[in-house]
């Protein structure tokens, strides 16, 4: 069965996922969406795509069959939401939603749930930790049973503000353009902590249940400060989860530390445990010893004819076709294409995103408490 496909937002990072769509053996139509006149153009010409809309309202009124969202992160999931009631299915880019308030966010999730739930589309959230190799790795331990109980998993985003490779000051002035000032800096790490437990739960199968946090202020900072519309003064900040499965979770949101950018976990578990070196090393390690791991007994391997339509035509080594975030570009794609073709729920559905992203709204209550412990809100399980 061939889909269609829309995406909204064709900016540096759309413009990533643009071919990867385009060239999916199941997408037999592609359209274009964007509300800057000259980016649309210059997208269209350079990916060869005649399709194109300059609205979200317009796009909605199409017969597409689903929607890409790679738009500005505190609109995903209202426009979203706007998709699902169209008849589209979506994809959207992480996280649901950025806004300051976290009863506000927590709202916006109750929103897009009962939205797929009352319109029988499907919403996949585009969580690039999923679909990193440790984590296909791990995901085929786990199912073996070699992992045994899970005692301990340990997730971390280490992203200082000042990461020569990406700049978080860079980002929020090409976010809001000419309508940024010094008030729309900060904001919270556990506000987007997606990264750092997407990965590990996939493993798990798992939900995060109660937290206590704290967070750790850096003397005098520039961007970070209580004057800043989030308010929030924390750089950095840790939290401890319970876990369903009775594992203790040790997550890290670090926005200043002297480190460079890691986005990594770890889990022990009673028989057999996966670790992460900072040189960019994986382990499994039991207690007969250690096996290093290379990336490519890591992947699962993408279906043979997604790999040779990705890879026709690109003058590449076989690893740039899986795309950016540590190859996991091509995975998430084929996912959702996979999914809106079979008429099932994606891996990465509403409820299981929800899981990924809520427990850090409510750790970052936690910190603002002292590190009182709190429950995480559940929705349950996609409806069957």
């Amino acid at each position: 069965m061939s889909i269609s496909v829309g995406i909204v937002g064709v900016g540096s990072f759309g413009g990533q996922f643009v071919p990867l769509f385009r060239d999916h053996p199941l997408v037999g139509r592609i359209a274009l969406c964007d509300i800057d006149g000259a980016r649309l153009g210059r997208a269209a010409k350079q990916f060869e795509i005649a399709e194109t809309y300059d609205s979200l309202d317009a796009v909605c009124r199409t017969d597409l069959d689903a929607l890409v969202i790679m738009t500005q992160p505190w609109l995903h999931a209202p426009q979203a939401i706007q998709a699902l009631e169209s008849g589209k299915h979506i994809y959207s880019a992480v996280p649901i939603i950025s806004l300051d308030s976290g009863d506000e966010m927590l709202e916006w999730c109750d929103k897009l749930i009962s939205a797929c739930t009352r319109t029988g589309q499907h919403y996949m959230m585009g969580e690039t930790s999923y679909y990193r190799p440790q984590a296909m790795y791990c995901r085929r331990r786990a199912a073996e049973g070699a992992f045994g109980h899970f005692a301990l998993a340990e997730g971390e985003y280490f992203h200082d503000i000042d990461e020569p490779s990406c700049s978080l000051r860079d980002v929020a002035r090409r976010r809001w353009g000419s309508q940024w000032d010094p008030k729309k800096s900060g904001g919270v790490p556990m506000h987007y902590p997606t990264h750092s437990i997407g990965g590990l739960l996939s493993v798990m199968q798992a939900r995060l249940t109660e937290v206590t946090a704290i967070g750790h202020a850096y003397p005098n900072d520039d961007w970070f400060h209580s004057d800043t519309e989030s308010g929030n003064l924390f750089g950095n900040e840790t939290a401890l989860f319970q876990c369903s499965n009775g594992a203790a979770v040790r997550i890290c949101e670090y926005r200043r530390i002297g480190h460079t950018g890691r986005e990594a976990f770890n889990l022990f578990g009673t028989e057999g445990s996966f670790r992460e070196g900072v040189d960019g090393s994986s382990h499994w390690i039991t207690r007969h010893g250690s096996t290093r791991l290379t990336v490519d007994e890591m992947r699962d391997p993408l279906p043979p004819d997604v790999f040779a339509a990705l890879h026709r035509g690109r003058e590449a080594d076989d690893h740039s076709v899986y795309g950016g975030h540590g190859g996991s570009h091509a995975y998430l794609v084929n996912e959702f294409v996979q999914s809106v073709a079979e008429g099932r729920a994606p891996a990465i559905n509403a409820w299981e995103a929800a899981r990924y992203f809520v427990p850090g709204i409510v750790a970052h209550q936690s910190a603002l408490r002292d590190g009182e412990r709190l429950k995480i809100p559940d929705w349950g399980d996609p409806p069957r």
